[in-house]
C-alpha cells in the first residue's frame, strides 16, 4: 500500500513490544527511513521493510542524544527529498514526547504528516504494577506533569499551591533524579506525607522495578533500592491498590533473562512465549538454517514423490525445505499424490498446513522411535514392499530409518537442509553475556543447538555455564547435553516449545525462596 502522507509521528507505547497498534505495525512497513529513540523496544523495528534505513536519535533524559532541532531538519530533508519517514517514539508522541514540536516543524515546512497515538506510559506502567490511575472509590482526577532539569526550576515552573492538591493522583515524569525536592515540593504545599508514593521504572518490560513509600520516604526508598531512569512516580491514594491488584511482577518467569538458541527464524514464537510470562528473553541463534550443499537429491526426490507410500517429516525445516522445492519446481501438494504424510510432532503437522496437507500420522511421544513404531501399526508390523521418504538433516539420528528399514522398508533418505553454527558475531556475544552473568537460563530445543553452543564456548564451556539453569526441549536433547558433561535442570514434557516454557515456569514456581520483584512497603 503507498503512502499517504510524507512522515508518520508513531507512538511505541510504553515498553512491552505487544503494546502497539495495528497502524503503528502499517506505518512502520511504508517507511524508507525511519528514526527511532533509545526507548523503543528493538522488536519493533522488525515490523520495519528489509530495505528501509533505520537511524537512531537517542532522547533519553541524561543521556547523549541528538538535539531537537537537529532531527527536525532530519525528517524535512527526508521528507523533501520524497521519503516515507517514520518517527517512532516511546510512549505516545504528544505526552511529554516533543511529538507536537516536531509536527509543527513538518507543518511550517509545509510537509504532510500523520500522527499515530500509542499506549502512554502512565496507563502501562500503573496497570503492570497493579494499580488504576483512576477509581471510583479512591481517584477521580489526574495529573500529569514533568520535571525539569534543576530543582530550582521545578520550584518556578509549576504551580504547585495548586498542583500538590488539584488532583487525588499524580503522575510525575523524569522525576526519579530529583524524588527528593519534588517531594517536599508537595509537603510544603499541601500534600500529605504519609500519601502513598510509588516509583516504577522500566515499566511492561521484564526489568520493571516498583518501589512502594509515601510522599516523606518514597525518595530515600528509591534510592536504597539502586532504582534510577527510566521511571514514572504516582503518587495517590491509588498505590494502595498494588496489595491486592499486581499481576505481572508475579509471574513464574518474571525478571527472568533467558537465551534462546533456536535458529534466527524459528526463535520468535518462542521469545514471545517466554515474554508472556514476565521473561526477558535473549535470542542468539546458536545454529543456522542453510540449503544442502548439493539440492539435486532433493529436487529429484520431490520429482519422484508419487514412487512413495509415505513421506516423513521429522522437523518444520524439513517441511519448508521439502516444499520450497516443490514450489521451485512448479509443483504443489498435488504432486504427493495417495502418499500418507508422518509427522514426528504437533508443531511439524502444524507447519504442513499452510501447504494444504494434513499429516496421517502424529505420535504421542515426539520421537523417531514412535513415529516409527505408528508406521509400523498401520500396516501390521511389516513393511515388506513399502517405500518411505525421509528428507532431513543432512546429520540426525538414524534410528527411525533404520527401524523403518528392519521391518522391510525401502527408504530414502534424502538432505534437505544443514544446519551450520553460529557466525562469530553472535559468538562473541554469547560469551559477553555469559561472562558478565547477564543470563539466568539457557535453553535448549534440540541436539544441534546444544552440540554448538558449547563448540562455540570451547574449553570454558562447563565454567561459563556453572549456576545458570540450564533447560531441554525433551529426551534426546537431554541426553545430548548429558554425554557432552551437562546437567540439564528443566526438560519439557511434552516435547514441545509451550512444553518448554510450563516445565520453566513450574521449575521456578517450585523453587523456595523465589521474590519477584524489588518491593520495598510503607
Amino acid at each position: 500500500m503507498a503512502a499517504r502522507c510524507q512522515v508518520y509521528l508513531i507512538g511505541g507505547g510504553p515498553g512491552d513490544p505487544e503494546l502497539v497498534t495495528r497502524k503503528a505495525v502499517r506505518c512502520l512497513g511504508l517507511a524508507d527511513l525511519v528514526l527511532y529513540d533509545s526507548l523503543v523496544h528493538p522488536d519493533l523495528l522488525e515490523h520495519c521493510r528489509a530495505d528501509a534505513e533505520r537511524v537512531f536519535v537517542g532522547k533519553r533524559a541524561g543521556r547523549a542524544s541528538q538535539r531537537q532541532a537537529e532531527i527536525n531538519e532530519q525528517l524535512i530533508a527526508a521528507a523533501r527529498s520524497g521519503k516515507v519517514v517514520a518517527r517512532l517514539k516511546g510512549g505516545d508522541p504528544y505526552l511529554f514526547g516533543r511529538g507536537s514540536e516536531e509536527a509543527e516543524a513538518l507543518a511550517d515546512a509545509g510537509i504532510s504528516f500523520e500522527v499515530v497515538p500509542g499506549v502512554p506510559s502512565p496507563s502501562a506502567a500503573t496497570a503492570y504494577a497493579g494499580m488504576s490511575l483512576t477509581h471510583r472509590d479512591l481517584a477521580s482526577s489526574v495529573a500529569y506533569l514533568t520535571a525539569t532539569e534543576s530543582p530550582e526550576k521545578d520550584r518556578g515552573s509549576h504551580d504547585w499551591s495548586k498542583l500538590a492538591t488539584a488532583t487525588q493522583t499524580l503522575v510525575i515524569f523524569m522525576g526519579v533524579r530529583k524524588l527528593d525536592s519534588l517531594m517536599r515540593l508537595l509537603i510544603e504545599h499541601g500534600r500529605s506525607p504519609s500519601c502513598p508514593a510509588a516509583v516504577i521504572q522500566w515499566a511492561s518490560t521484564p526489568k520493571q522495578r516498583t518501589v512502594v513509600g509515601t510522599v516523606a520516604d518514597i525518595a530515600a526508598k528509591v534510592q536504597a533500592a539502586g532504582v534510577g531512569m527510566p521511571a514514572l512516580t504516582v503518587v495517590g491514594e491509588i498505590v494502595k491498590l498494588r496489595e491486592k491488584l499486581r499481576w505481572y511482577d508475579l509471574q513464574p518467569l518474571f525478571a527472568k533473562r533467558v537465551l534462546v538458541t533456536r535458529a534466527a527464524e524459528q526463535a520468535h514464537l518462542f521469545a514471545a512465549a517466554l515474554r508472556e510470562r514476565g521473561a526477558e528473553p535473549i535470542e542468539l541463534a546458536m545454529l543456522r538454517i542453510t540449503p544442502p550443499e548439493d539440492p539435486a537429491p532433493l529436487a529429484q526426490a520431490v520429482r519422484n514423490v508419487r514412487s512413495y507410500a509415505w513421506i516423513v517429516f521429522t522437523s518444520k525445516n524439513a517441511v519448508d525445505a521439502f516444499f520450497d522445492s516443490v514450489r521451485t519446481q512448479g509443483g504443489d501438494a498435488r504432486w504427493l499424490g495417495n502418499a500418507k504424510i508422518a509427522a514426528i510432532g504437533p508443531a511439524t503437522a502444524q507447519a504442513l498446513l499452510p501447504h494444504g496437507v494434513h499429516a496421517d500420522v502424529v505420535p504421542d511421544a515426539y520421537r523417531g522411535e514412535a513415529l516409527a513404531e505408528q508406521i509400523l501399526a498401520a500396516h501390521g508390523g511389516s513393511l515388506s514392499g513399502v517405500s518411505v521418504l525421509l528428507p532431513r538433516a543432512a546429520v540426525a539420528r538414524d534410528v527411525l530409518p533404520d527401524m523403518l528399514r528392519a521391518a522391510g522398508a525401502r527408504v530414502d533418505v534424502v538432505e534437505a537442509y544443514r544446519t551450520r553454527g553460529p557466525d562469530e558475531t553472535t559468538v562473541i556475544e554469547l560469551r559477553r553475556l555469559l561472562e558478565a552473568r547477564e543470563l539466568d537460563v539457557v535453553t535448549f530445543t534440540s541436539s544441534s543447538t546444544v552440540e554448538h553452543t558449547l563448540a562455540a564456548l570451547g574449553d570454558d564451556a562447563k565454567r561459563l555455564l556453572s549456576g545458570l539453569t540450564l533447560a531441554s526441549i525433551g529426551p534426546i536433547t537431554s541426553d545430548t547435553a548429558r554425554k557432552l558433561g551437562l546437567t540439564i535442570d528443566v526438560s519439557a514434557e511434552p516435547y514441545t516449545i509451550p512444553g518448554l516454557v510450563t516445565a520453566l515456569c513450574q521449575h521456578f514456581e517450585s523453587q523456595a525462596g523465589h521474590v519477584p520483584a524489588t518491593e520495598q512497603a510503607p
